[in-house]
């Protein structure tokens, strides 16, 4: 049994390279963080295991790998780059990684909050432009964050907000309970959040979730952050709602297309702070993911998961 990491950017090919095992199955790190789908057969030639950081994998270009049975996902967000339940069909399971950057994730959501509540990104453009712009601030310190969706991020963003003095409210699509944390009805939560940072996982129930009709119940001058993925939010709605003020500032990093193309409305609206889809890469992040994705290949091929993330 032999795997192939499809499109290892430099950071994450070191990683692998020290991680992989002398005892693991066969890895081929393809070191072309920007493969085409395309090239994705002549690359994986006969491997039954394919690692996948951020590349498309259509259906039917799966089916021209002979020997592919399994994809492992660098992350959660596999529905972005493939469809997980047509792959099942020409017997190809498709795991994914949770977990790995929980930590990571939370800091560059609660780093974009802050962010957006004191205007740095736009004095820093002004600055930069030559111009002394100072913006009224927002003081987070006793503050309402609403999160929607409550998994390992988001319990992360709980515990850096309770330690900022902030108040927590969460929503979630099953019930659960988290110390210093008041679990509500959505619509509760989009009215009382100053500030409100997402934390779904894509899924049909979940694309578009923040739409034009959920904007319009949030409070006016509400602060959106967006780590989770792009499409769970309307972007036209979202634009619309920057622009008049209803959202006083959006931090996002993620986006519906990407890299986000250079003449996208985000780049030229004031009231927007960007993140290149980085927040969870960091050393620890990183090191945690590979781990992990290599303990699915050694389950996989039945040598056990040697270590745990």
């Amino acid at each position: 049994m032999k795997a192939v990491f499809i499109d290892a950017n430099p950071t994450l090919a070191d990683v692998a390279h020290r991680l992989h095992q002398a005892d693991d199955l066969p890895l081929v790190v393809n070191c072309q963080p920007d493969i085409t789908p395309d090239q994705i057969p002549a690359v994986v030639g006969d491997a039954e295991i394919l690692i996948v950081d951020h590349t498309t994998l259509p259906t039917d270009i799966a089916r021209q790998c002979s020997g592919l049975r399994h994809v492992v996902f660098l992350g959660t967000g596999a529905r972005s780059y493939m469809s997980p339940e047509e792959l099942a069909t020409i017997g190809i399971d498709v795991h994914i990684i949770k977990g790995y950057g929980d930590t990571a994730v939370a800091e560059c959501a609660f780093a974009l909050m802050w962010a957006a509540a004191k205007g740095f990104a736009r004095m820093d453009r002004g600055m930069r432009a030559g111009n002394w712009l100072r913006t009224d601030a927002v003081e987070l310190t006793g503050k309402t964050l609403g999160l929607i969706g409550f998994g390992g991020i988001a319990a992360e963003m709980a515990r850096l907000a309770l330690g900022a003095g902030m108040q927590v409210l969460a929503w979630n699509r099953s019930p659960k309970s988290h110390p210093g944390v008041r679990f509500v009805e959505l619509d509760a939560l989009l009215a009382e959040s100053q500030v409100i940072s997402l934390h779904l996982l894509l899924n049909d129930e979940t694309r578009g979730f923040i739409s034009r009709e959920r904007i319009a119940k949030m409070r006016d001058g509400v602060i959106l952050i967006n780590t989770a993925r792009g499409a769970v939010v309307n972007e036209v709605a979202l634009i619309e709602a920057l622009k008049s003020g209803k959202i006083a500032h959006a931090g996002l990093d993620v986006f519906d297309i990407e890299p986000l193309p250079a003449d996208h409305p985000f780049t030229k609206i004031e009231n927007v702070t960007l993140s290149a889809h980085s927040a969870f890469r960091t050393p620890e992040a990183s090191d945690n993911l590979i781990e992990a994705s290599l303990n699915h290949c050694r389950r996989i091929s039945g040598l056990g998961a040697q270590r745990r993330v």
